[in-house]
């Protein structure tokens, strides 16, 4: 028999799972909320510097992919920036907005953690901290009074009517990301779509590593472009790729094998730039180092100039500048790779959001068993925009279980 039983269950007491766990209880269902981790919200403490992008003033459907790209938007109308920033108000926390609509903790992101832990108490929340699931069967309601589904744990046995996966996904597995979530929905006959690392730095090829390496902490605005995604932002050169938000939001439309374009001069038409220049003495690099950072003026001059890039201005063709205008406006590079979960913010990919219902997050060929947050294939962009994923479908599904 099990040790008792309940009416939700939730594993995961990250924002997704706390948010479910919170709205549950409040409409009087009795709910036990586990995760592995001795602490709570980690993921929560770490972001934004420490200050929590808790969301995103102008976060809308074009913000998020999918392969299914019409399934978030119930989930998101339903419970929006304004809802989160309401219950933010309510605690008595202070934020600001940075870029582009998103809000910080003036603060620390502990202040998040805190609002969702005490609205958790309240609403009558029990909690099984560290606790790690080792099985998960469907329970008939002769077996087990409470039907529903039977965890097996390291802290005993536990029942519950509904079970909510909010286990998050593969990133930053070093405070405690695990597959957990994809092996229960694959466990119960669901389809997880492929899984890649995202909001991520890219890595050089070996050829470009030679040259570029030696930039590492040089930071450029710029616009990239790849695969139909299209960011500006800042550009940060490392020892060993490109990282800085452009090339994080970059990454989640990358494909191995594919070139990224950078656009270094997105402000100026650079070929009528370089003809003005062309009556100088100076060289290409020193024009260059008016608008970018020298040292990446004199090292792409070097490694993307065919022509003598130490020549004077004047002794370029109108031709050779507008293929060095070209470049400009499309420095190509192709990335060997990304640098990993450990350096990524959220996980592409995840359980198939035509398995799921839009409206509650129930697996649909499994009543009573939903998937929120991350381990679901939706995926914000950078900035506050996964977080107010997390906010809203797990509110969809504490509405219903």
């Amino acid at each position: 028999m099990a040790k008792f039983g309940k009416d939700v269950a939730i594993i995961g007491a990250g924002a997704a799972g706390m948010m479910c766990a919170m709205e549950a209880g409040k409409r009087g269902r009795s709910v036990l909320l586990l995760d592995h981790a001795a602490k709570l919200g980690e993921k929560i403490r770490i972001s934004g510097g420490g200050r929590c992008n808790f969301t995103n003033l102008y976060a809308k459907p074009e913000n998020f992919l999918s392969h299914n790209p019409d399934f978030f938007r119930s989930a998101l109308a339903r419970f929006t920036p304004a809802d989160f920033i309401s219950l933010v108000k309510k605690h008595g926390i202070h934020y600001h907005e940075k870029t582009a609509g998103q809000l910080f903790c003036n603060d620390s992101s502990r202040q998040i953690i805190k609002l969702l832990r005490d609205e958790c108490t309240v609403a009558g929340v029990e909690w099984q901290m560290p606790c790690r699931v080792h099985r998960i069967d469907r329970a008939s309601k002769t077996a087990v009074e409470s039907g529903g589904f039977v965890l097996e744990t390291d802290k005993g046995r536990f029942a519950s009517n509904s079970l909510v996966i909010a286990t998050g996904g593969l990133s930053i597995p070093q405070i405690g990301a695990s597959p957990l979530g994809y092996r229960i929905a694959e466990q119960f006959g669901l389809n997880v779509t492929p899984l890649r690392p995202a909001l991520v730095p890219l890595m050089f090829a070996p050829e470009q590593a030679a040259s570029f390496s030696q930039l590492t902490g040089v930071a450029v605005d710029g616009e990239v472009r790849c695969n139909g995604g299209r960011f500006r932002g800042g550009i940060l050169l490392t020892h060993r790729g490109l990282s800085g938000p452009a090339i994080l939001q970059i990454s989640s439309y990358w494909r191995p094998g594919m070139a990224i374009d950078i656009d270094l001069l997105p402000d100026i038409d650079a070929i009528t730039w370089l003809l003005d220049q062309r009556r100088g003495s100076a060289t290409l690099s020193s024009v260059l180092a008016g608008q970018l950072p020298r040292r990446l003026a004199q090292i792409w001059c070097e490694a993307t100039v065919r022509e003598k890039p130490a020549k004077p201005m004047s002794e370029y063709s109108v031709a050779e500048l507008k293929r060095i205008a070209m470049c400009l406006h499309k420095w190509s590079i192709t990335p060997s790779g990304t640098a990993g979960y450990r350096k990524a913010e959220v996980t592409l990919g995840g359980v198939d959001t035509r398995e799921l219902s839009s409206r509650t997050m129930e697996a649909k060929k499994v009543p009573g068993l939903y998937f929120i947050g991350e381990v679901v294939d939706v995926t914000g962009h950078l900035g506050g925009f996964n977080f107010q994923w997390a906010w809203a479908s797990g509110y969809a599904a504490g509405q219903v279980v």
